[in-house]
């Protein structure tokens, strides 16, 4: 399908077919295509040029209201959710000095080669392939694939101590939202903390969709570095890292001040993107963010209900038809 225009809940395609968007741009438009207050902020961004190379006038405005929505001490952006989920994992290894990484089954990161693995078993060592033909094995052989929201998983957690940098996790699974483990999250991060491993929420899709505070303020968990995208750009393309002092310092070298001898210490990975922070997806993501703030909530609570209302209305359609499909979802 090739787009046109756009507007609200529609699409219209280049020979005039309507449609309507039920994922709204694989869940970008939390408040509609086209929403007047998201074009206003773009159009003002317009007018004024975006410059590449100077930081956007927005860069710590958008900064200071991801902190604040999810309680985050630092926060960084890229270009994408694959580039914030690679930076996050990147700055954990940097941090811990270690290099194993564990994501789960039926999650998804992202398409940078250092998650594109499956798992598998040799001599009932737990392990991981290339997902797919291009990727190498080299690229995943420091990454294990385990069973999501599986006791199990904990105790090879658990014998990876001494050699594991991070856990990612998508906390609801993309594939399967139904899939919801409060538990088992409370469970890693116990785990995590224990054994010295940064515990990475990859909230690209959860973040600022099911509450202002994301899965972590849903779940009571609190990561170390959690990444976010979509919602965030209001249709601009952008990643976020965010997280402890600990692990984003590996950005910058961390704070500092004029005119003493304090100086960014901390020891820096590598991190670079021509367009991040580009001015347009920070206007988007300032209008965004501040209307996020400003509804609280209520806006998640109203939008909430209304998707259990039309899962339930769809799935009694279903039982009343004898069709064997059903609707499962997460707010």
């Amino acid at each position: 399908i090739t787009g046109q225009r756009s507007l609200g809940s529609k699409v219209w395609d280049i020979d005039g077919n309507e449609y309507i968007d039920i994922s709204m741009g694989f869940g970008v438009h939390l408040f509609g295509h086209s929403e007047p207050f998201i074009m206003s902020a773009l159009e003002g961004q317009l007018q004024r040029g975006f410059q590449i190379g100077p930081l956007s006038q927005f860069s710590d405005k958008v900064a200071l209201l991801i902190s604040e929505l999810t309680g985050m001490e630092r926060v960084c952006f890229a270009n994408s959710g694959t580039e914030a989920v690679m930076t996050a994992i990147r700055l954990a290894r940097a941090t811990t000095g270690r290099n194993l990484i564990v994501i789960f089954k039926d999650a998804y990161h992202g398409h940078f080669d250092g998650v594109l693995a499956v798992a598998t078993k040799n001599q009932g060592q737990s392990g991981a392939a290339p997902m797919a033909p291009g990727v190498t094995q080299n690229a995943v052989n420091n990454v294990l694939v385990l069973a999501y929201d599986d006791p199990a998983s904990l105790e090879v957690i658990q014998a990876h101590a001494h050699e594991l940098a991070a856990v990612v996790v998508e906390p609801v699974p993309s594939r399967r939202p139904d899939v919801q483990p409060t538990e088992f999250l409370q469970q890693l991060r116990q785990l995590t903390q224990e054994i010295d491993a940064a515990l990475i929420f990859d909230e690209v899709i959860t973040g600022f969709r099911i509450h202002p505070g994301g899965a972590q303020a849903w779940f009571g968990v609190e990561a170390d570095i959690a990444t976010y995208g979509k919602i965030v750009g209001g249709g601009m393309p952008i990643g976020v890292i965010a997280g402890k002092a600990m692990y984003l310092d590996g950005i910058d070298g961390g704070s500092w001040n004029y005119g003493d001898e304090s100086y960014p210490a901390a020891e820096t990975t590598f991190f670079a993107g021509t367009f991040s922070r580009n001015p347009l997806a920070m206007a988007a993501a300032h209008a965004v963010l501040s209307e996020v703030k400003s509804a609280g909530l209520p806006l998640y609570q109203r939008l909430n209900q209304r998707t259990t209302e039309l899962a339930q209305t769809v799935n009694a359609f279903f039982t009343a038809a004898e069709v064997p499909i059903q609707i499962v979802n997460f707010g």
